[in-house]
């Protein structure tokens, strides 16, 4: 009987674990709050029951125990330093060039990741059981809060490897996740205590809190993002590291990128700050490190600081108002997007009177009702958002809001994404979809036509001079309804008339961008007219070869494909042709190989080639009849790499795949 006691609570021990890798390392939860209550019940009565199969790594010690009697000061073995800011990007562009200067070569290759607002908390583990949490204190000496650190959420007591490093110190950040503050600080109004002004002050003074149990209250949460002190175990790069401790069961900052060179670091920057918006938690910047881990030895760091990496910093402005009401806005592919129309007001100088709530699954997440009080964000590039919900000011007489079934401009049922987020109206002749796509067309991320702004398109549209992209290109037909217009004469109808002729001669990536294929921006479309020089060649390619171009792939190729592939498309680039637009020019093709060893193979470049660049290497592998991929997979079959191969080199070698060294690639060209 004994036996199948001590089973069940190795059962049941292993289950909860499981299940708190789904929800905090995979974000992919199998089972309700309710179900994992009744499962951690089951097993603390069995282990009352049986104290004689206590484990200190049981997920019940995440409980809290007894209150303790004070913190002991540590020192760490590798001092907590602190990070050098850019706050212009100018200066991030000086220090990439101080980089390049020391190591005397261009395109170093970095990470980008979210400057989380937390408390930096470093976890330290002896042979896979976490023996020490220490804060960072001072940088040099921390105060040891292990008995707090391990009711943490996301923080296991045990590694999930069967060969751990005999040491390994893991650091991050301690946060609270906005929807839980908003009801922490709810919680505290209605207890008559002062509430905590931000979730980062209620994070530190949960983890100094001498009370364990205490501590778990506020709901925090551990986020992983750099390493100390380690013995045993080596890693090539940061985002192999990163790798490594999500699969010992850590949770680690979210959506890291990687980019080669200022240029691609500084879209990289740009693609992350438009995400800010729907994080669970609050940042104040991005940071950027060297991926390889040796070049960072080799720099070193200053008394203060190390000398690979840099927060890029903004300035954050918040306010209070109410949401008068929550709209819906129908987007140039259809997508609803709820917006929260709000009591105007004054942050950093602009004043705010609407914010985007973004899809139907963040307008859940942040609860937001009409007639809520809730905190605005407005920090550097990124457009004001909705942070959290003031709970603790609402008065009951908030009503929530429902999503739509039918699209507010046509009427069509709409559909959501297939395993997305997106909720959509799904009819091509959508008046709002026309609206939006228009506006887009025209603006200067797309066609750049100088005359035609948002509101003269609202106006051509109301006047019915224009139903579609190609109209545009007809209004000269139309001159004297154009002077007619309110507000418009004759010297603004001159300059729409110009700027639409100029346009025409718009390179074709722009046309592309402005066409409103799914997937397809700016950086897309560039590779695709690189590639296949004209739209007839695109139209031409299938979805397989779409995708072998690099950087394209198979989800961006099927929408490409699926577009040139439509009665709409077709129409509508007959009509584009009609009037006269570029519709791209021949690229210069060189004879593709049929037969050698690379026809058919799929190859991964990685690291420096001293002889030739990455895409000198990938351009002959698409010559010799075989695909050059950005990422590693079990479909690959060889991974050139050279000096400083990475992250990919390991995946290669992981799983089993061929490496060539560029002598290898070269002997193979021979053949």
């Amino acid at each position: 009987m004994t036996g199948n006691v001590k089973q069940e609570i190795e059962d049941l021990r292993a289950e909860l674990e499981r299940h708190n890798r789904l929800y905090y390392v995979d974000a992919a939860p199998e089972i309700s709050d309710r179900e994992y209550d009744r499962l951690m019940a089951e097993l603390q009565r069995l282990e009352e029951a049986h104290p004689e199969f206590d484990s200190p790594t049981s997920p019940t010690q995440k409980v809290g125990g007894e209150p303790i009697a004070g913190f002991q000061q540590v020192e760490h073995r590798v001092p907590m330093l602190s990070i050098d800011n850019a706050f212009e990007e100018s200066e991030l562009v000086n220090w990439d060039a101080g980089l390049q200067k020391a190591f005397g070569r261009e395109n170093l290759e970095y990470t980008v990741e979210y400057k989380i607002d937390g408390v930096a908390l470093a976890l330290i583990y002896q042979d896979g059981e976490l023996v020490q949490g220490v804060t960072r204190g001072n940088g040099a000496v921390g105060d040891d809060i292990t008995s707090n650190a391990k009711v943490v959420a996301g923080v296991p007591l045990r590694l999930e490897t069967e060969t751990p490093p005999p040491v390994l110190e893991v650091r991050g950040e301690v946060v609270i996740f906005n929807e839980f503050f908003a009801a922490f600080q709810a919680a505290q109004v209605a207890a008559g205590e002062e509430p905590f002004k931000n979730p980062r002050n209620a994070a530190a003074g949960a983890l100094k809190l001498l009370d364990p149990k205490q501590a778990r209250k506020r709901g925090l949460r551990f986020v992983a993002h750099g390493m100390g002190y380690v013995e045993g175990v080596e890693w090539p790069d940061y985002i192999s590291f990163l790798n490594s401790i999500r699969q010992f069961g850590i949770p680690v900052t979210p959506d890291v990128a990687t980019a080669v060179g200022i240029e691609k670091l500084k879209l990289a920057i740009d693609a992350m700050m438009e995400g800010v918006a729907h994080l669970p938690f609050e940042v104040d910047g991005i940071v950027i490190k060297l991926n390889s881990l040796a070049e960072r030895d080799e720099l070193g760091s200053t008394s203060k600081s190390p000398r690979w990496v840099r927060a890029y910093k903004w300035e954050r402005y918040e306010a209070e108002t109410k949401v008068q009401n929550i709209s819906i806005q129908v987007g140039k592919t259809g997508t609803l997007t709820p917006v929260a129309e709000l009591e105007p007001v004054q942050i950093d100088g602009t004043t705010v009177s609407r914010a985007s709530l973004h899809n139907r699954d963040e307008l859940q997440r942040l609860g937001v009702m009409i007639g809520d009080t809730v905190l605005v964000e407005k920090a550097g590039k990124i457009i004001p958002h909705v942070l959290r919900v003031n709970e603790a000011a609402r008065s009951g007489a908030e009503r929530p809001f429902s999503f739509p079934e039918f699209c507010p401009e046509c009427g069509a049922k709409v559909i959501q994404d297939e395993g997305g987020v997106y909720v959509r109206c799904p009819n091509p002749t959508c008046p709002a979809q026309l609206r939006e796509t228009l506006i887009f067309f025209a603006s200067r991320p797309a066609m750049d036509i100088d005359g035609l702004g948002e509101k003269l398109v609202g106006q051509l549209l109301d006047a019915k001079l224009i139903d579609g992209i190609p109209s545009l290109y007809r209004l000269h037909e139309k001159r004297e309804q154009l002077v007619a217009l309110e507000r418009l004469g004759e010297k603004s109808t001159d300059r729409l008339l110009g700027g639409l002729e100029s346009s025409k001669q718009q390179p074709l990536w722009r046309l592309l961008t402005g066409l409103n294929i799914r997937h397809v921006g700016q950086s897309n479309a560039r590779v695709l007219e690189a590639a296949f020089g004209t739209v007839d060649e695109i139209a031409a390619q299938s979805v397989e070869s779409l995708a072998a171009v690099d950087e394209i792939g198979p989800v961006i190729a099927d929408s490409v494909h699926q577009f040139f592939a439509s009665e709409i498309g077709r129409s509508l680039i007959d009509e584009l042709r009609s009037v006269n637009l570029n519709l791209g020019s021949p690229v210069s093709k060189v004879a593709v190989k049929t037969e050698g060893p690379l026809v058919g193979k799929t190859v991964v470049v990685t690291g420096t080639l001293p002889g030739m660049g990455r895409d000198e290497a990938k351009e002959l592998i698409r010559q010799h009849g075989g695909k050059a991929s950005g990422s590693v997979s079990k479909k690959t079959d060889f991974v050139l790499a050279g000096e400083k191969a990475g992250s990919k080199l390991t995946k290669a070698q992981e799983l089993g795949i061929a490496i060539l060294s560029e002598d290898d690639f070269r002997a193979m060209l021979e053949k």
